[in-house]
């Protein structure tokens, strides 16, 4: 009750930002798991397999980085705001133009260009919420911003649920112009960070050097988000394959699991955001990384629909309660000159090294029988052993003053 009064006690503008932040994070999400959903339709197309169809995913993953040091960079240098509704403008393009794909290989190349616009929202969104609001709401707003992420989850499963086997995935790709709307939302409502507007003011920091100087934190982060990153693909990416290609599930089932397993990461994103400012960054995330050791058996080799569901909606508690933490964690260890990109950098770079977690995973699967449980159950208990002790050995920094930091 007490996050809820503080909640409402934010201004307007601080209000939009955070809604700005967590719909675009929504939509990009979205944008990003309607190719998911979408591997077996677009191999039988192109008359390839699901293994190569989903190097897709890799590639977008694999240019999330580089579209995060760009925008990122001009976060730094022309404020979060402008940048990004740019970001938002051009990753929504390049999902409607993966429905005009006439190839897989051109495909490849526009979910590349998509990935390198979906690299600039997720850092550049959250250190514009981060920098507006009280140091107090931190912990519940990063847990509302990263649930943004099954969030859109969610939404793909329903649009796939819908409306997939009425207009095919060309059809689920033109879809993919929503979060242009968002655009107006932000130039409308939303104002710029309060520690950007005092760190303008400032002479500039030469960004490189910034990164130099704080090299130990960043090689920190990135194995962090390297390990966090399979942790949450590889616990999300093949699974609507998992259930179609070795349970058999139909469309509609699995896109119903998929909403249940998604409603399950919004609770845990945001109740151990809410956990965190009472028991602290890190012990919030090694707890929600424990939580997922004895489900993995239920969710991993479940046999029947009702029981995969449970096992998938205690499975995503777990991981995206882990990772409700990450915006404000990544924020708080940033440093203050390049906050725009720093934390996004960090995090799409793990993905970078993480990107091909859905080719190995199906790899793992085809080795075996096509048993996906198997591929799945192996990187989530791998994954989640290194979260728990890179966690426990790393920094932590709560309730820094993001604009005294600025102004220092």
């Amino acid at each position: 009750m007490a996050v809820i009064a503080d909640l409402k006690a934010l201004t307007p503008a601080q209000k939009s930002s955070i809604w700005a932040s967590y719909l675009g994070w929504t939509l990009d999400a979205f944008d990003f798991f309607l190719m998911v959903f979408m591997f077996s339709a677009v191999a039988k197309e192109f008359g390839t397999d699901v293994k190569t169809t989903a190097e897709a995913t890799f590639f977008t993953l694999a240019a999330r980085p580089f579209g995060a040091l760009v925008f990122g960079l001009a976060a730094d240098r022309f404020g979060r705001r402008p940048v990004m509704m740019i970001v938002i403008l051009a990753f929504s393009a390049f999902s409607v133009l993966s429905a005009f794909a006439w190839s897989l290989t051109s495909l490849f190349v526009i979910r590349a260009l998509f990935g390198f616009a979906m690299g600039g929202e997720w850092g550049i969104g959250a250190s514009l919420v981060m920098e507006s609001i009280p140091a107090k709401l931190r912990g519940p707003v990063s847990g509302l911003l990263q649930s943004g992420y099954p969030s859109g989850y969610f939404l793909a499963s329903l649009v796939f649920f819908l409306l997939f086997d009425h207009i095919g995935w060309r059809g689920m790709f033109l879809i993919g112009v929503v979060p242009a709307i968002l655009v107006f939302l932000i130039r409308m409502h939303v104002e710029e960070s309060p520690a950007y507007e005092a760190l303008a003011k400032k002479p500039r920091v030469n960004p490189f050097a910034a990164l130099a100087a704080n090299w130990k934190i960043a090689l920190y982060l990135v194995v962090l988000m390297t390990a966090f990153n399979f942790f949450s693909h590889g616990t999300q990416d093949i699974y609507p394959t998992f259930l179609k290609a070795q349970h058999h599930l139909s469309t509609q089932t699995a896109g119903l699991i998929a909403m249940v397993m998604n409603a399950g990461a919004i609770f845990g994103g945001i109740g151990f955001g809410i956990w965190s400012e009472r028991i602290g960054r890190k012990r919030a995330i090694i707890i929600g990384c424990l939580c997922a050791v004895p489900v993995i058996p239920l969710w991993a080799f479940s046999v029947t629909p009702v029981m995969l569901a449970v096992g998938a909606f205690l499975m995503q508690v777990a991981v995206q309660g882990a990772w409700g933490i990450v915006p404000v964690h990544l924020n708080e260890l940033s440093p203050a000159a390049v906050r725009g990109m720093f934390p996004g950098f960090a995090y799409q770079l793990g993905n970078l090294i993480a990107a091909r977690n859905a080719v190995i995973q199906a790899d793992i699967a085809e080795r075996h029988g096509g048993d996906y449980g198997l591929a799945l159950a192996m990187v989530a208990g791998i994954t989640l052993v290194v979260i728990i002790v890179w966690t426990a050995i790393g920094p932590e920094r709560r309730d820094v003053d993001f604009v005294k930091e600025a102004e220092a």
